[in-house]
């Protein structure tokens, strides 16, 4: 996903060191890059997402009908809070280590807090288990971002129906297609 700059600077926060609420930041190499709170910014909203959609109950589900590639294509039926939910937990599991994973799920999905799981995974450092989440934070928020083709972020995007591909639609035609000849109609013979 390509974002501009205004999109980053509403996700920046102001109190941020590294970009000064501009959402970018200048890399090693002369190229701007997008800054670590915009991403952290992005998981905090994919993760109350998660939360919500993972604490509603079933009754609270939205069954959307959704047009697979184009309009005219075919269509099916989908719960997106659970789809959502199963997106962010497999998205997860898939891009961290399973150092990550371990802190992941013990921090956000059990929700335990930083005593707790400095105990649980062996007395860690206080400093060493914050850094630790911030790089989750990180490194998911982009993953969440830039995912291909349909990223969890921005949440409009995801949990709206419709098409949901615009590159790979099909085709339609602006002119109808001539009618067939009359001599191609089928013609049945009456009894």
């Amino acid at each position: 996903m390509e974002w501009n700059r205004t999109e980053k600077m509403m996700l920046a926060s102001d109190d941020c060191i590294a970009c000064q609420g501009e959402g970018t930041v200048v890399g090693s190499d002369g190229a701007e890059k997008t800054c670590k709170c915009v991403l952290r910014a992005i998981f905090r909203a994919c993760y109350d997402r998660f939360r919500e959609c993972s604490f509603s109950s079933i009754s609270d589900s939205r069954i959307s009908l959704e047009h697979a590639v184009s309009s005219d294509g075919p269509t099916s039926w989908g719960l997106k809070n659970e789809e959502y939910t199963a997106d962010f937990l497999q998205v997860a599991k898939k891009n961290l280590s399973p150092e990550e994973h371990t802190i992941f799920r013990y921090r956000y999905l059990l929700g335990a807090d930083w005593r707790l799981c400095c105990r649980k995974l062996g007395n860690m450092d206080k400093g060493a288990f914050h850094h630790t989440c911030y790089r989750i934070q990180h490194k998911l928020g982009r993953v969440f971002m830039e995912l291909q083709p349909y990223p969890l972020y921005p949440l409009n995007e995801y949990f709206t129906g419709g098409m949901r591909s615009e590159t790979s639609a099909k085709i339609i035609a602006m002119r109808p297609k001539a009618a067939a000849p009359a001599s191609h109609i089928p013609v049945r013979k009456a009894a």
